[in-house]
């Protein structure tokens, strides 16, 4: 498909890094980053939300892989026990079976990404287009919510629209849940006969089994609400549901000659 419009990404990205000395290096970068495209074809590749040539100016919007803060923690620590370290450098069976140990450690906190606040295109009457649905409070209230039930976000700041018009919410109106984890490895280098040595590795990814949700229901249409416009269903709207990058934990051991 031939490219659509065009995309825009402004960042301001630091880095700041102890090289390694005395067992010890540490690297942390951090980017400020926003990146705006076309709803629908954020990379100019795909087909935009709004097909209506005279409100195709509603299809600008920031990118769904846009993350606002994106910081990272690298590092690497050799443990201080064995032979040439600060403990147990006299050798011996401890020393053996503790010293020549590396830990490496890799955190990330990012914010979540955009996604949108839809609702049923019944009344829109253009089978080619999205609807968006109306945003009625001009400040979203994140709530944090997670799970059957439990609102994310305020979902009486939406409704749906029930006339020939496309919705007041602008695509990608929300943030979903930000990302935190932590990466482990414990890693020992054995030196055997001649260029021989034998390498064992430990690996936790996400180490804390640290919850990562995906973002929460955006069609305000699934709302159920009582007479008096109290909510009496989120039926999936403002829910989060699901969630992925489960801890996984993993040994292995490697010959090199």
């Amino acid at each position: 498909m031939a490219p659509v419009g065009d995309t825009k990404y402004d960042a301001l990205q630091a880095r700041l890094d102890r090289r390694f000395a005395n067992g010890f290096q540490v690297g942390v970068g951090y980017t400020l980053s926003k990146s705006t495209g076309i709803a629908g074809a954020p990379r100019s590749d795909g087909v935009p939300r709004i097909m209506i040539p005279e409100f195709y100016h509603l299809n600008t919007a920031i990118s769904p892989f846009d993350r606002t803060h994106n910081l990272q923690i690298t590092n690497l620590t050799e443990l201080p026990f064995g032979p040439g370290r600060r403990w147990l450098n006299g050798g011996g069976v401890v020393a053996a079976i503790v010293g020549g140990w590396q830990v490496n450690n890799i955190v990330s906190f990012t914010s979540g990404t955009p996604f949108d606040i839809t609702a049923s295109g019944t009344t829109l009457n253009a089978p080619e287009s999205s609807q968006r649905a109306d945003q009625v409070k001009a400040d979203v209230e994140i709530l944090g919510g997670t799970g059957r039930g439990n609102a994310y976000f305020d979902p009486l700041a939406f409704k749906p629209v029930t006339e020939a018009r496309f919705g007041t919410a602008p695509w990608g109106a929300v943030r979903g849940p930000g990302y935190a984890n932590w990466d482990l490895g414990i890693f020992r280098q054995l030196k055997l006969h001649g260029n021989a040595n034998l390498q064992i590795r430990f690996e936790a990814f996400n180490a804390l089994n640290t919850p990562h949700f995906n973002n929460p229901g955006g069609n305000v249409s699934n709302l159920q609400l009582n007479p008096d416009g109290t909510v009496r269903n989120l039926n999936g709207f403002s829910e989060v549901t699901s969630a992925f990058g489960e801890r996984q934990l993993r040994v292995g051991v490697r010959l090199g000659w």
